[in-house]
């Protein structure tokens, strides 16, 4: 009986078998994926403090060793781009083997990065300490983005919301009880337990994750099209759409960065860094406030918006989501001198930004098939580190102009530019590139 296939150049089904040893069947129940994205979700936590916590050690760091506050971050620009631009290397691991022995390997990483920091007595071992947690840290985040959009094709926003959630949100539960072990014990300490215990917990989850099954139903919105066929990793690259995406990703991740990672700095400028703001009863200084709003909110965007994408389109979502954070920057520029309005600003700000993590993973799923999802998705997530090397661009740009109004600007300008881009440019040639891939389906 003849039944459609799909033809995938450069690949071929002994390469990338459809089930494994990892449990992978035809079918699972609706319960089973739900379970294994709250594993992916429970894994994103426990590596989030790999980011977010670090800044609790800096000082801590200096103080013993006298070594400067910009030494010291050379170790986390090393993570950060070990963290990104090593995930295509892991998603083809994922794709090949499974996400099993990937998130193995990245919890043991990540433990021992942080075990190395707890030892670390010269800047080498340090910045050795943090390749080793990078590389860790990007395991765990490919590995679950990707798995999550190969369980959930019908809720790939969602699912890749939830899951990037974890990582933008899942320090909040810790930072707490880091900062205290710090000032009890030390950063030593607290370097070491914390990576012993956030690492094995990575390992024991990693061994209930299995592969999705390739037949999985796709979303049956008709706002939300989807390829006819999975690409794979190479063909991907020499397709002009992949390349779109990536340059959007990159304009929005640098244009919120630009005005984000510099708020201290522009609090302090404003004058209203310790300025107490009293919202529902809350009173916080204005930069504590905003700092508190962003770990919240950061989090909150990306399955929210990645709902809304799965419901009303991706473009669309990224026209609001873009357009909201271009009038948002500038918004914070001209009345961010208030303090009120400077924490209210910058939750707009945060929560019209963290959402690329979500889209963009379900976006670039959508259009290059299921089966390559995590190589795929993770060359798209490289755009991460592109995007990180040119935030230090706003403190030249700042330095030049002898005030923060062209790095607004410019954030704004590039917010706006992706918005732009996103429904002029990214949603007819998805359309196109989608109705070539249906129609290049073989039938056998």
């Amino acid at each position: 009986m003849n039944r459609p296939t799909s033809t995938i150049a450069g690949s071929t089904p002994a390469m990338y078998p459809p089930s494994d040893a990892h449990g992978a069947t035809a079918s699972r129940s609706e319960a089973y994926r739900w379970g294994q994205l709250l594993i992916g979700i429970v894994c994103m936590a426990m590596i989030a403090n790999l980011q977010y916590g670090w800044t609790l050690f800096v000082n801590p760091i200096a103080e013993k060793h006298g070594w400067s506050r910009a030494a010291i971050q050379v170790a986390f620009t090393i993570f950060v781009l070990t963290e990104t631009w090593l995930v295509p290397i892991e998603g083809y691991l994922v794709d090949r083997f499974g996400p099993r022995p990937v998130v193995l390997v990245g919890g043991l990483l990540c433990g021992l990065g942080w075990v190395l920091n707890s030892e670390a007595d010269s800047l080498t071992l340090l910045y050795i300490a943090a390749a080793v947690g990078g590389i860790g840290a990007g395991a765990v985040y490919g590995t679950c983005v990707g798995n999550a959009l190969k369980w959930f094709p019908d809720r790939r926003g969602l699912a890749a919301g939830m899951t990037a959630a974890g990582f933008g949100a899942g320090s909040a539960l810790t930072i707490i009880p880091i900062s205290a072990m710090i000032k009890s014990s030390g950063y030593e300490a607290a370097f070491l337990y914390f990576g012993i215990g956030q690492g094995l917990i990575v390992f024991l989850l990693a061994w209930m994750l299995t592969r999705a099954p390739h037949h999985a139903k796709a979303s049956n919105s008709r706002n939300v099209q989807q390829a006819g066929r999975d690409y794979a990793p190479a063909e991907v690259l020499r397709s002009p759409v992949f390349w779109v995406m990536y340059a959007m990703f990159v304009m929005v991740a640098a244009g919120g960065l630009m005005a984000t990672a510099q708020l201290a700095p522009i609090a302090k400028d404003f004058k209203i860094m310790d300025v107490p703001v009293n919202i529902m009863g809350l009173v916080l200084p204005a930069l504590t406030f905003a700092l508190a709003i962003d770990r919240v909110l950061n989090g909150l965007t990306r399955p929210f918006f990645g709902w809304v994408s799965d419901k009303i389109g991706r473009e669309q979502t990224m026209f609001i989501a873009f357009a909201m954070e271009s009038v948002g920057i500038l918004m914070l520029y001209h009345y961010g001198q208030n303090p009120i309005l400077f924490v209210i600003l910058t939750g707009i700000v945060f929560f019209a930004w963290g959402e690329i993590y979500s889209l963009f993973p379900s976006t670039c799923a959508d259009t290059f098939g299921s089966r390559y999802a995590a190589s795929n998705a993770g060359m798209l997530y490289t755009a991460k580190g592109t995007a990180s090397l040119l935030v230090p661009l706003s403190s030249v740009l700042a330095a030049a102009t002898g005030s923060w109004q062209a790095v607004f600007i410019a954030a704004s300008a590039v917010n706006a530019a992706a918005a732009l881009m996103a429904w002029f440019v990214l949603r007819p040639m998805r359309r196109k590139h989608i109705e070539a891939s249906r129609a290049n389906t073989t039938i056998e």
